[in-house]
């Protein structure tokens, strides 16, 4: 009975911490949008694969995230203390995975 509640206990575990590591990304890339800085990734050229965003519409984004920012109501101090609580989310997340792989390794117990 003892290894039905260990597994039902990591499985809880496993569900509620895979939930706040989507919650603070999520929330780092809402602030970082709402700070203005709109995450986009320049489409690579491959020769031979398919390119996923093409350079009309990667042009068509790009107008969008500077209308974006222009429209954006938040003065200086607001976006500072955005794009700070963005960094800080992706700094909880980057430390969830580093205790994970940490828990996982078991070279590193020692």
């Amino acid at each position: 009975m003892n290894e039905w509640i260990a597994f039902f206990l990591v499985t809880a575990v496993t569900l509620v911490s895979a939930c706040v590591l989507v919650f603070f990304f999520s929330l780092g890339l809402r602030l970082l949008t709402t700070a203005g800085r709109i995450p986009m990734v320049e489409p690579a050229e491959f020769t031979g694969a398919i390119t996923i965003l093409t350079p009309a519409r990667a042009a068509k984004e790009a107008k969008r995230a500077r209308k974006a920012t222009a429209a954006n109501p938040l003065t200086a101090a607001q976006k500072r203390l955005a794009v700070i609580g963005a960094y800080l989310c992706f700094s909880v997340c980057g430390a969830a995975v580093l205790y994970g792989i940490y828990l996982i390794v078991p070279a590193l117990h020692k």
